[in-house]
């Protein structure tokens, strides 16, 4: 039920963090990859993809130039699509930091999700966020574009449910990775972050890998419009 033998998933920014661990665990289940990125730097990851035996090929694309999107994409097949990539804008109020973000996180997810689900793709998995229900703290573009994902991922389901495709969200929690850095580099917000979780830690990269490799595969098939929150129990505190 979890097997990914014979399917290719696109995994955008795949070079580190979230990205790079659902990439190598969806091809430890068995699924070949199409690695993106915002510069070619995807070598490690295509190392590690490829020791567990499994083809690799690159896709290079600033999402933010989402005008260049379809067209990149248009002679790609894949199965499974992972909208990973993501930036953000700290406590900026600029609007161009604000399209920047809103083109990144959102649009280029509705424009990858589109034209892979139109080219016959059943399994869109968007990365949202714990900003998907909460405002959080000098983050406006960021927690608008993930509450907005969310909304995507429910309206995408309902259109294509009817054509066998299905389209989840999985919402992390605060996961050790370059993003986050400077929460984990603030001593009083890790500690008041770290004392909120019940797990008693940060998550890993790694602790997104099974929940993508189940909404990826046959397991999951009767679910769709869901958005499944990954965070050592920060939503239930």
């Amino acid at each position: 039920m979890f097997s990914l033998e014979g399917r290719t998933a696109l995994v955008t920014g795949a070079r580190a963090g979230i990205g790079r661990a659902i990439a190598v665990g969806l091809a430890r289940a068995g699924a070949d990859l199409i690695l993106h990125g915002h510069h070619d730097d995807l070598d490690e990851t295509e190392r590690e993809v490829k020791a567990h035996g499994r083809a690799a090929s690159r896709l290079v694309l600033d999402l933010s130039r989402t005008g260049e999107i379809a067209g990149a994409v248009a002679g790609l097949k894949a199965d499974i699509l992972i909208n990973n990539a993501g930036t953000i804008a700290r406590g900026s109020t600029s609007l161009a930091d604000w399209r920047r973000v809103l083109a990144v996180n959102l649009d280029a997810v509705y424009l990858l999700s589109q034209s892979l689900l139109e080219r016959g793709a059943t399994k869109v998995i968007s990365i949202a966020s714990l900003l998907s229900f909460q405002g959080g703290v000098n983050v406006t573009s960021y927690a608008a574009a993930k509450h907005a994902v969310a909304g995507l991922t429910k309206a995408l389901s309902n259109e294509w449910a009817p054509h066998g495709a299905q389209v989840n969200a999985i919402a992390p929690g605060y996961i050790s990775t370059d993003v986050t850095r400077a929460l984990q580099e603030d001593p009083v917000r890790e500690k008041e972050i770290t004392g909120r979780i019940p797990a008693g830690r940060w998550g890993a990269p790694e602790d997104l890998a099974g929940a993508a490799v189940f909404l990826a595969s046959p397991a999951s098939d009767y679910v769709t419009g869901h958005v499944l929150v990954v965070d050592g129990g920060w939503l239930a505190r």
